[in-house]
């Protein structure tokens, strides 16, 4: 008999769980039974739309009274370290929205509590369920350019509060506490998660952020990293002050010893030395890497391990490099890492 895993959803304040909760729905073998959340209105909505049959008032008055095999979270960056060492106390697998954390420090907690359970831990970067990206993964893992010296990632838009972003999301993205920064925390991450994922940790890390166009309280609303690899240099930039589309038609790119290799829309340019560019159509993403839940699912089936983008050790890298860029746009001195 097919095992049927029973799901718990731990806020409902990052608004990427509505897209989550369908993700679930579509799964034959996972239901999700709870919801725990301060917020009514977020609570009647999840029950409303897709069926969940208990709301708690907080995350812990649900593990307290629900048997859960998974949970989800879907909370301030801030909260994930605490839960992810509630649900390791219960044997919970858990699944929670990128970043890892606001801080290196939660994201150790985080990583330890799921390891000393042997509990999965998979950090959802939505980057890794792109036909696109997975396409420029392989290539770059089948060593298509060569060694790697150069990867770069631009993440934009004009703003949580602008692009339409729920005030249950923004009272926390603009909080630095909650968030860890600003655009940077929300958004260097996808590049740094790009160069932790095939170079690993950085020997230095710069950055810079700043308020530059907004006139209303944030952290900071444009940033950059740079990171020193001992043979190549990764950059992530973050903005949620662009208004028009990407200027810039290649994002990621990744430059080696044999080429490049770039994202255009949903194609790869694949180019080499003295040859024309190929350009490579993607075949459509397939199970069991169309998305988080069906992948974490995946990894419960068959005893294997969260690998790639979303596995902690990738993610615990991807918080060391943004807390380096962080303190480096903050201090002014380039950050020496392990930090």
């Amino acid at each position: 008999m097919t095992k049927i895993y029973r799901v718990g959803v731990a806020g409902l304040v990052h608004d990427h769980i509505w897209g989550e909760l369908q993700h679930w729905q579509s799964l034959p073998n996972a239901e999700v039974v709870a919801v725990g959340d301060v917020n009514a209105p977020l609570r009647e909505r999840a029950q409303g739309e897709f069926g969940i049959a208990r709301a708690y008032p907080s995350w812990q008055e649900m593990l307290k009274w629900e048997d859960l095999d998974i949970v989800q979270v879907a909370m301030e960056n801030n909260a994930g370290a605490e839960i992810v060492e509630a649900c390791a106390s219960k044997g919970i697998h858990v699944i929670s929205e990128k970043p890892m954390a606001a801080t290196l420090a939660q994201a150790n907690r985080m990583a330890k509590a799921a390891a000393e359970a042997k509990t999965l831990l998979l950090i959802n970067w939505p980057t890794a369920w792109s036909a696109a990206i997975q396409e420029w993964e392989q290539r770059l893992l089948t060593d298509d350019i060569g060694e790697i010296n150069s990867i770069k990632f631009r993440s934009a838009h004009n703003g949580p509060k602008e692009i339409g972003c729920s005030p249950y999301f923004t009272e926390w993205l603009y909080d630095a506490e909650k968030n860890g920064a600003g655009a940077l925390m929300d958004y260097c991450g996808y590049g740094a998660n790009m160069n932790a994922r095939f170079l690993g940790l950085p020997t230095s890390v710069t950055g810079l952020r700043g308020t530059l166009v907004k006139d209303y309280p944030i952290p900071d609303d444009n940033a950059i990293i740079l990171m020193r690899y001992p043979h190549a240099f990764g950059i992530a930039e973050a903005s949620w002050t662009q208004t028009v589309p990407y200027a810039e038609s290649a994002n990621p790119i990744a430059y080696g010893t044999g080429g490049s290799l770039a994202v255009v829309g949903d194609k790869v340019h694949w180019q080499r030395p003295g040859q024309p560019v190929e350009i490579v159509t993607p075949a459509s993403t397939a199970s069991p890497r169309r998305n988080g839940p069906e992948y974490l699912l995946h990894c419960l089936e068959t005893n294997s391990p969260v690998v790639g983008l979303c596995s902690p050790e990738v993610s615990r890298v991807t918080q060391e490099i943004l807390e380096a860029g962080l303190r480096a746009a903050d201090t002014g001195q380039t950050q020496t890492l392990p930090l």
